[in-house]
């Protein structure tokens, strides 16, 4: 209800003896007003603090994925992803997204949060996407791991946060994007429907550490002479599985929290409100993710031999990426539905990438690239129609999920997102990558990739070794070798 509704209702319960009615609902429903942009950006900046603990998570996984003399790099690329990533999303990339007004295609307004707060947008919400966009370009460090100059992890993440990830941000999110679910002329009379960001986040993430890891091409060792795949596992499992924690826990930041408002009743004097369908969202996340872990779980017996940790929490985390998109929109019973292919879905496209000769030490790009993709497509097929009215707007003719008897169109528009999201990180990062490695800027040398770079390029290893043999790198026992051999001769 709207302020003038408000004070209009109210203020006829006064009745006409009482002086200055009008005034006197005035500010009551003021006092309401304020409560409801108080409540609302709580909830906000609770969900930006869980979306940004999964940079630990993000950490602890990409850590632990990789060998022990690569720790350290991989630590700090993180820590640098979010602060990279917070200057250029502050300097261009919040305007680039959300700038307004704009056109179509990008944000043309609030570079540096310049006419910030706004009845539109206060600093929560600000923070709350920043904590999206350095996502974004934690998922394309983890496909080019254990390889990469620390300089090129800068320059693209730098870039990725502050133009290439705002700009499809700004098409599916903003009002004035041209594929928003909300617009008054939505494109194929449905729009895109992504609500957490299956396409907007994991995709863009996906493809751009794809187009990263080919150009680098595999890590030495990965294949053999024949051009079989050699495993080169992670050093610690235990990294793994309590990185997958954290980021499962941020996911309820992440998916639920992208109502942005929870103070918003669908049926006045009912129970049943938003603050339902964010507790829906959590469901579904929660059902999708396990589902994808159990299926994991037994795929990957029945293919290895083996019952992997490592495999099931990738699986879990593939079948949060897949119902990011529609977590608002499904019911519970689907996502069970969503998990499960999920799990099919990153199998397959490992089984594609040891084929191809593709090396991603976690599985990032068939991750959250084929992973994202399946979401969106899922939720054109499974999105409800309340559901969908509730959370973008009711309309007679708004399309919803093909299988829930709404038609192809929102199909149709979400397959759009995904090849433009395709086409667009393609044409953007792939260039960009591919100049860093002509300028001798993107892989390190032999050398350095056989050491480590914890040793070479970052002053000593991540964990103190009691062991000699441990502690120093093999450049340092080649020395300490020849210098005995020398002591030996003299002796003679």
């Amino acid at each position: 209800m709207n302020m003038t509704n408000c004070s209009a209702h109210l203020a006829q319960y006064f009745g006409s003896n009482f002086t200055n009615a009008t005034a006197a609902a005035d500010f009551i429903c003021n006092k309401f007003t304020d409560t409801t942009f108080a409540v609302d950006n709580t909830f906000l900046l609770f969900s930006a603090y869980l979306v940004f603990s999964m940079q630990l998570g993000f950490a602890m996984l990409c850590a632990g994925s990789v060998r022990a003399k690569n720790t350290m790099n991989i630590m700090l690329t993180n820590v640098l992803d979010a602060a990279a990533g917070g200057l250029f999303y502050y300097l261009f990339g919040f305007a680039f997204a959300f700038g307004a007004p704009s056109n179509v295609f990008i944000g043309r307004h609030s570079f540096g949060l310049t006419d910030f707060p706004s009845r539109d947008f206060d600093y929560s919400y600000f923070l709350y996407q920043w904590a999206f966009a350095i996502a974004a370009a934690g998922i394309t460090s983890g496909s080019i791991a254990e390889r990469t100059q620390f300089v090129a992890y800068l320059i693209y993440s730098s870039f990725l946060t502050g133009f290439v990830y705002p700009v499809v941000s700004h098409w599916i999110w903003s009002s004035d994007g041209w594929a928003n679910a909300g617009r008054s002329d939505p494109l194929f009379g449905s729009g895109a429907i992504d609500f957490a960001g299956s396409g907007v986040v994991h995709m863009v993430g996906g493809i751009a550490g794809l187009w990263g890891a080919l150009i680098e091409g595999p890590r030495i060792g990965r294949f053999d002479h024949s051009g079989q795949p050699v495993s080169l596992r992670g050093h610690s499992a235990t990294l793994v599985v309590l990185g997958t924690f954290l980021l499962w826990f941020g996911w309820y930041g992440f998916n639920p929290g992208s109502f942005l408002k929870i103070l918003n009743n669908y049926e006045p004097g009912n129970y049943y409100g938003q603050w339902s369908a964010v507790g829906r969202a959590a469901v579904t996340t929660t059902l999708a993710g396990c589902t994808a872990a159990i299926t994991t779980l037994f795929g990957k017996r029945i293919d290895s031999g083996h019952w992997n940790v490592t495999d099931v929490c990738n699986g879990l985390l593939g079948g949060f990426a897949a119902i990011t998109a529609g977590c608002s929109v499904v019911e519970p019973w689907a996502a069970i539905i969503c998990g499960f292919i999920a799990a099919v879905v990153l199998i397959s496209c490992n089984k594609l990438a040891e084929k191809l000769k593709f090396d991603d030490p976690l599985e990032a790009a068939q991750l959250h690239g084929g992973c994202g993709a399946w979401g969106l497509i899922f939720t054109a097929l499974f999105a409800k129609k309340k559901y969908v009215n509730e959370v973008y707007g009711g309309a007679e003719d708004r399309a919803f999920g093909l299988f829930m008897g709404g038609g192809w169109k929102l199909l149709a528009a979400n397959v759009v997102e995904i090849l433009v999201i395709i086409g667009w990180v393609s044409v953007t990062m792939g260039p960009l990558f591919f100049i860093l490695h002509k300028l001798q800027l993107l892989r390190i040398s032999k050398e350095d990739e056989l050491e480590g770079m914890d040793l070479t390029r970052h002053g000593g290893f991540a964990y103190a070794y009691e062991d000699s043999s441990l502690r120093n790198g093999p450049r340092q026992l080649e020395m300490e070798g020849k210098a005995n051999n020398a002591g030996a001769q003299t002796r003679e």
